[in-house]
């Protein structure tokens, strides 16, 4: 799924962190970074916000059914 024009962060992050299942960020090599890992969470954010503190559009795979509707309604509601 692609998500598009976060710019709270933290709130970003809360809706990561309520997800049970795993939440894999895909960089633009085709890599999968796993957001529910504190460390790797940070690292992939910081570099994604260093510019201007918004992201235009990234793109996650969620592995729990119930992530995925966590996320659209973030997307939908939560920003």
């Amino acid at each position: 799924m692609k998500i598009y024009n976060i710019d709270d962060a933290e709130k970003f992050l809360d809706t990561i962190k309520q997800c049970k299942g795993s939440v894999e960020l895909i960089s633009k090599q085709g890599d999968r970074l796993n957001l529910k890992s504190e460390l790797t969470k940070y690292l992939a954010l910081s570099k994604l916000f260093n510019d201007d503190a918004f992201i235009n559009e990234m793109e996650l795979i969620a592995s729990d059914p119930d992530d995925v509707k966590l996320l659209v309604d973030y997307m939908m509601m939560g920003k």
